[in-house]
């Protein structure tokens, strides 16, 4: 099941910095002055934010320097134009182009996920596991923690719950032995994927960087990533710089980015260590793991939402023959009480309602909807309204008068207010739907109601 606590995804960096182009972008006319006045303001942002001074320098010259060219100032829109280049800037510091795993043509690959103590690197092996599976394919886990106690445990209680193969061997307390029986076993069985959870550690520990060291070689590892706990800010960015100078990371995932994190890692870590985000964990649930796009995240941050991501959200729990339905009805002016209900439904099934509309583009219709608070009750409550109608009333809700409205109420065990409310959202969901292009509808967001 999703997780339903609140994706903030940077959200206090994110604010303050709308703000500042926000203003920008209303002027007709761009001074230097002007200019290099906002530019401190995003700076002082940065660097509150716990991201790295010399990468904030290097940020602010290279927007400074795009900025001031002819084009931008004698634009008519010169605002527009540089929160363009703050975008494109952004994606650039984030590692521009999105970083796949590299899987090798001859099986098992090994993935050895590594990181400091507390940084939650079991459960996001447990995550990775389980992204692995949904695209089909065959993981087998290990634990080469002996140190923690019931870390060996641990994995095999997340690999029960998510329906992942796990090695297991009780008396086997070398770590760098079971990690090669591991491989061995994954290598007999046909397994595409072995997942080689380690111990945490301090990287100054030097027997146990050495055990590392040892455990990659002995499996051949492809993949070696860092976890990196994203609320620890600059000292996930000196970790990173320093397991790679051992190891020569393939890459990181942060995790936690469901918390209250500053953004000083996310937007530190690719230009300091020069390895590129893979994953962030973006919640408890095991399914709560999800790709790092670097252009996804700049649009997230400066308000530009997330469209894509929310697409595949919705290709992920619904059927083209569904959308392709419910685009028709929209059309036909035939969206009903009961296509109401469905698209709740599926909207639920998407993940936490507050994380669907923060991935919105927080301009026009959508404003502000990332800021309103959800309670997943109140859909229970909707959905129980709905089921104390009857089949005429949910095709035709002009029919439902007071005295209709009082007995659906009553049967559904809710005030005639929320049944009033329910209606008007719906109304109000229609109206939405027949303002929404053509084109925008056939990408998929008629199947989110945004009441």
């Amino acid at each position: 099941m999703p997780s339903d606590r609140r994706v903030i995804m940077l959200d206090s960096l994110s604010s303050k910095i709308q703000k500042i182009l926000r203003d920008l972008k209303g002027e007709g006319r761009i001074s230097e002055r002007h200019l290099e006045e906002s530019l401190r303001q995003v700076r002082i942002v940065l660097l509150e934010a716990d991201v790295n001074f010399k990468v904030v320098k290097n940020f602010i010259s290279r927007v400074k320097t795009r900025s001031l060219g002819a084009e931008v100032l004698s634009s008519l829109t010169p605002g527009q134009h540089i929160v363009g280049i703050v975008r494109d800037e952004l994606t650039d510091l984030l590692g521009g182009e999105t970083a796949e795993l590299t899987l090798s043509s001859k099986s098992p690959t090994v993935i050895l996920v590594v990181g400091l103590q507390g940084s939650g690197k079991t459960t996001t092996s447990g995550k990775l596991a389980v992204w692995l599976k949904d695209k089909a394919y065959q993981t087998l886990m290990v634990s080469t923690d002996v140190y923690r106690p019931a870390a060996i445990e641990q994995l095999s209680v997340i690999a029960g719950a998510t329906e992942i193969s796990v090695f297991e061997d009780p008396e086997l307390v070398d770590p760098v032995e079971r990690a090669r029986k591991a491989w061995q076993r994954a290598r007999n069985m046909g397994f595409d994927v072995l997942l080689v959870d380690t111990a945490g550690r301090l990287h100054s520990d030097e027997e146990l960087m050495q055990e590392l060291e040892a455990i990659r070689d002995a499996v051949e590892a492809r993949e070696i990533l860092l976890v990196a706990d994203s609320m620890t800010g600059q000292d996930a960015v000196n970790s990173a710089q320093q397991f790679d100078q051992r190891l020569n990371l393939s890459g990181v995932i942060l995790s936690k980015m469901d918390a209250d994190a500053r953004g000083g890692a996310a937007l530190s870590i690719r230009e300091v260590s020069g390895k590129p985000i893979k994953f962030v964990g973006t919640g408890e649930a095991y399914d709560a793991l999800e790709v790092f796009h670097p252009a996804r995240m700049a649009g997230r941050i400066l308000g530009m939402g997330d469209v894509l991501r929310l697409v595949e959200k919705a290709e992920e729990t619904d059927s083209a023959d569904q959308a392709e339905r419910m685009l028709r009805k929209i059309q036909r002016d035939e969206f009903t009480l009961d296509d109401f209900l469905e698209q709740m439904v599926q909207l639920r099934k998407m993940g936490p309602l507050e994380q669907i509309l923060g991935m919105l583009p927080q301009t026009g219709m959508f404003k502000g909807l990332d800021k309103v608070q959800v309670d997943e009750k109140e859909l229970d409550h909707l959905q129980a309204i709905i089921f104390s109608m009857t089949a005429a009333e949910r095709v035709d809700y002009k029919i439902i008068k007071a005295s209709r409205r009082r007995r659906i109420a009553r049967g559904s065990g809710r005030p005639v207010s929320e049944v009033n409310r329910l209606l008007k959202q719906y109304l109000q969901a229609r109206k939405m739907m027949k303002q929404v292009k053509k084109g925008f509808l056939g990408k998929g967001l008629p199947r989110f109601n945004l009441s």
